[in-house]
């Protein structure tokens, strides 16, 4: 798996290293022409309707499909080259996208959406942020809407992305744990070979929320 592809299916997180570790991946994408939707959106697709939170979206591939597809989408990211990169195909194909450089580490949400995507973000941060993210990610889900999460989890090896000590693995009970109440219509483990030997561990959830959620 290339570098540029890694970059892709990580979305971008706290820590200036790493951030500008990603936003140089993301140039290089820009340059490619690198847009092709990596396995994990292929997936959040079919699921995306209405108005979409799309939490640390990289250079917004999923984000403009679903935009393409009549969907209102608020696209956040760290990355000030993808933002642009968002910014200047949302003017030019006149697409209802607000794209919004953001710090996660204090970031909270602030509207409901019928739709929450969270691809490769959430272990980007220690685990008590962590779980407060995702927590905030499924209670701006609108009743009987979804929320997409990937993330790597127990297993994975291959940390170079990770500042030392700034990254949490989630393990696959805890995501079940947290998904107890939802409806989970597809909860995918995946496995990728990595650099030096090491391998990606990655869960994907998606889960509906009840149309009567307690609490």
């Amino acid at each position: 798996m290339s570098a540029s592809s890694i970059a892709g299916w990580m979305a971008t997180m706290n820590g200036n290293k790493t951030i500008s570790f990603f936003d140089t991946q993301f140039e290089r994408q820009v340059r490619e022409g690198d847009f092709a939707l990596n396995p994990f959106e292929r997936l959040a697709l079919p699921y995306l309707y209405g108005k979409i939170l799309d939490l640390g979206c990289g250079l917004g591939n999923l984000s403009i499909k679903a935009a393409r597809r009549g969907c209102a989408v608020l696209a956040l990211d760290a990355s000030p080259n993808a933002i642009a990169r968002i910014k200047r195909v949302a003017s030019t194909e006149k697409l209802s996208i607000t794209a919004e450089q953001v710090d996660f580490d204090s970031y909270a949400i602030a509207d409901m959406f019928n739709t929450v995507v969270a691809i490769g973000l959430f272990m980007f941060f220690p685990r008590e942020r962590a779980i407060e993210l995702l927590a905030d990610a499924q209670a701006h889900v609108l009743p009987g809407g979804a929320i997409i999460v990937n993330v790597l989890v127990g297993g994975t090896t291959y940390l170079d992305m990770f500042e030392p000590g700034h990254y949490y693995l989630f393990s696959e009970s805890e995501l079940r744990e947290h998904f107890r109440d939802w409806e989970v219509l597809e909860f995918r483990h995946d496995s990728f070979p990595a650099p030096g030997q090491t391998v990606k561990e990655f869960v994907t959830v998606v889960a509906r929320k009840p149309q009567n959620p307690e609490g």
